[in-house]
């Protein structure tokens, strides 16, 4: 099995101008609110003020001035009420999403064989572009078909960031800051974005590397709102860690998640042998790697390295060690009155 380093990066904002593409640290726009009583004054870019001295900035394309945030922890009350909202909703639809697709194979069965019945008879072309697609995604495993999904919707967005005008509301919406006009949607969404296409490549080929032995292990609807919960999960931990220290700034990436994935099966087979991508020769033991990985990004968490998201990069780890080792026979195997529950309004008939 192949193992590569995934990543959760501080965002930098691309602003778009006639002279090509400018990059500086993501920071806040602060705007002074005016009342009606007293409209505003406008005043010259190039004039200081006389009370103050400051030659005011032009806010076209210039880089915003950077502010310290109140470290509040205030700020951290609607995020982690989304989390555990979300969490719950995430895990009770997946129950039900498992037995409606259990009811449906059943009667789905016969007509399967029907279908196959008719592909027998029916005379087949010799180069079918239909059949020979079918052929390739009959050949993946159930790990990878239900990857394909997370892979496509993050080649999607990694997409809508190339289109400038989008930018402002893909920096709103699709990465992560608590100090943020908008931070609950954002906690979901980052977890599905990705400005730089090795970041993408790279967070994606590690998916696609566990996605096998994950979704054997959990299942395929477990496995979606497990991943989904550690994405926002780690966004949390990332959340309280920016808010704690003081060091502020957005940040995008799929890695919170895929490092649920990563933990999860280095915690439920620490033996199994694994290889950097670039280094086949060099194997070393999951359980190994699982301890290296965490070491390094606590030191950075410590340290205050600031490449990396390193707090959702062990938010993610812990969420996917704690699940396999508690959360499943906590969430999952207790999933039935749900299930219940749905299939009593499934099945509910008014009296006439």
């Amino acid at each position: 099995m192949a193992w590569s380093c995934c990543a959760r990066v501080w965002v930098r904002q691309e602003l778009w101008g006639s002279s090509g593409i400018r990059t500086h640290r993501n920071t806040l726009y602060t705007q002074q609110r005016n009342g009606f009583r007293r409209p505003a004054q406008k005043s010259d870019p190039q004039t200081p003020n006389p009370k103050t001295g400051i030659k005011p900035q032009k806010s076209s394309l210039s880089p915003p001035a950077y502010q310290e945030s109140s470290r509040s922890v205030k700020i951290l009350v609607k995020p982690f009420f989304f989390t555990i909202g979300f969490s719950g909703c995430a895990f009770g639809s997946a129950a039900i999403w498992q037995y409606e697709h259990l009811k449906s194979k059943v009667q789905n069965y016969f007509e399967d064989s029907r279908a196959d019945w008719m592909d027998k008879v029916r005379p087949q072309k010799g180069m079918d572009f239909r059949r020979q697609v079918n052929q390739w995604w009959n050949s993946l495993s159930n790990g990878q078909r239900t990857v394909s999904g997370i892979i496509a919707a993050n080649v999607f967005v990694f997409c809508l960031w190339r289109i400038p005008s989008l930018q402002r509301v893909m920096l709103t919406y699709f990465t992560s800051n608590p100090t943020s006009r908008v931070v609950c949607s954002p906690m979901l969404l980052s977890a599905f974005s990705h400005f730089s296409f090795l970041h993408m490549a790279a967070n994606m080929y590690v998916l696609w590397s566990f996605s096998t032995s994950i979704v054997s292990l959990l299942g395929r609807e477990q496995f979606m709102a497990a991943y989904l919960s550690a994405g926002v999960f780690s966004t949390f931990v990332s959340y309280f860690c920016k808010t704690v220290t003081g060091r502020f700034g957005s940040s995008l990436g799929a890695s919170g998640a895929i490092m649920m994935v990563l933990a999860a099966v280095c915690t439920k087979m620490p033996e199994a042998r694994l290889a950097i991508i670039f280094l086949p020769m060099f194997t070393f033991t999951a359980g190994n790697a699982l301890k290296a990985i965490i070491a390094l990004d606590t030191a950075g968490l410590i340290l205050g390295w600031k490449f990396f998201d390193h707090a959702a990069h062990v938010g993610g780890a812990l969420f996917g060690m704690w699940y396999v080792t508690y959360g499943h026979n906590l969430i999952w195997k207790n999933r039935e009155p749900v299930v219940k529950a749905w299939h009593t309004i499934r099945t509910w008939r008014p009296n006439k």
